[in-house]
């Protein structure tokens, strides 16, 4: 499995280089350098903008719901993003790391669980939305041509993969509680006593559909939000497109990441979809690269750190935790 990601990841950063030599690595140097330094630094300060909406579409379907919490579904999400983005782990390994930093911030384990599978789900129904959206203004706005049915068909595949994706998740969640059960046993085995506790909290979940649907208006909000640091950045470089348009580009983007689900932080795929869509609404490919780049490095500005502090904060917990474990007669030996 890790070979099979580690292979992925070199074929992106295969794809990804050839991509960017092709259209001259000076170029896109040289585009890089238009955005500056202050251009990453507003990017990266903008998207606390998303990361705070994003936490609020979780924290929205917790109970109880006080100040304190909110901060802790925050960092819960960030620490989510950052583990899926930049450790060698599916999606569902940055889900779990994001409810265990709920869970170490003094969220029960059922909550922390089941508030995490909905608002996956809200988010998937709002990415939904959010690609369709870009589809829609493509097929408004551009004639019929061989780059736009291609790109018209990937932005298709990734929606079709969307919808079957949060139909089967649904699907899982409201029929497999037995399935649901062996995961957790599986993938959790400390938490496999809650399974049981964990299905009933999502019964209940699903019984305010009110907290759900809030959740995936938020979430559609904060892909929207997401999408105009892309704007800003392009600002900073003297680029004007629209808001509309970047908006549009930045749907079928995520639509082309979509249907390249299995490539780990789309490597090559993001780069080959700026190459692509960027031109179809006036953005030169090598500034199109150029702001894949800067994207990669605001993510790495914001997850390493996280990273960082998350595993120190790990850290701590085992250290305190060994004169206890030592001092208990039964605690169980290390010895063979």
């Amino acid at each position: 499995m890790k070979l099979g990601v580690i292979l992925t990841a070199l074929l992106g950063l295969a794809l990804g280089t050839a991509i960017i030599g092709y259209f001259g690595f000076g170029a896109v140097l040289s585009s890089l350098e238009t955005f500056g330094w202050r251009g990453l630094a507003a990017l990266t300060a903008y998207s606390l903008l998303p990361i705070l909406i994003l936490g609020t579409a979780w924290f929205i379907l917790t109970e109880p719901k006080t100040l304190g919490r909110f901060g802790v579904f925050v960092w819960a999400r960030v620490m989510r993003d950052a583990a899926t983005e930049h450790l060698p782990f599916s999606q569902f390994g940055g889900f779990l790391i994001g409810a265990r930093v709920a869970i170490l911030h003094g969220v029960t384990p059922t909550q922390a669980f089941a508030t995490t599978v909905v608002d996956a789900t809200a988010e998937l129904i709002a990415q939904i939305a959010f690609i369709g959206f870009g589809l829609g203004v493509l097929a408004v706005r551009l004639g019929h041509n061989s780059s736009q049915n291609a790109l018209m068909g990937a932005g298709l595949i990734g929606l079709a993969l969307c919808v079957v994706g949060a139909v089967a998740f649904i699907a899982l969640q409201r029929r497999g509680s037995g399935v649901i059960a062996a995961l957790t046993e599986r993938f959790l085995p400390s938490a496999a006593g809650h399974a049981s506790a964990i299905t009933a909290a999502l019964d209940e979940l699903y019984r305010r559909p009110l907290h759900i649907g809030a959740a995936v208006i938020i979430h559609f909000c904060a892909w929207l939000a997401s999408a105009a640091g892309a704007w800003i950045a392009l600002r900073f470089a003297g680029v004007s497109l629209s808001l509309n348009q970047v908006l549009a580009m930045e749907c079928l983007i995520f639509a082309i990441r979509s249907a390249a689900f299995a490539a780990p932080m789309a490597i090559g795929v993001q780069e080959a979809g700026y190459a692509l869509v960027g031109p179809l609404f006036g953005l030169p490919p090598n500034v199109g690269l150029a702001l894949s780049l800067i994207k990669r490095a605001r993510d790495l500005a914001i997850g390493v750190p996280a990273l960082l502090i998350w595993q120190t904060h790990e850290a701590r917990r085992l250290i305190i935790a060994a004169p206890d474990a030592a001092s208990d007669p039964n605690a169980p030996s290390e010895a063979p």
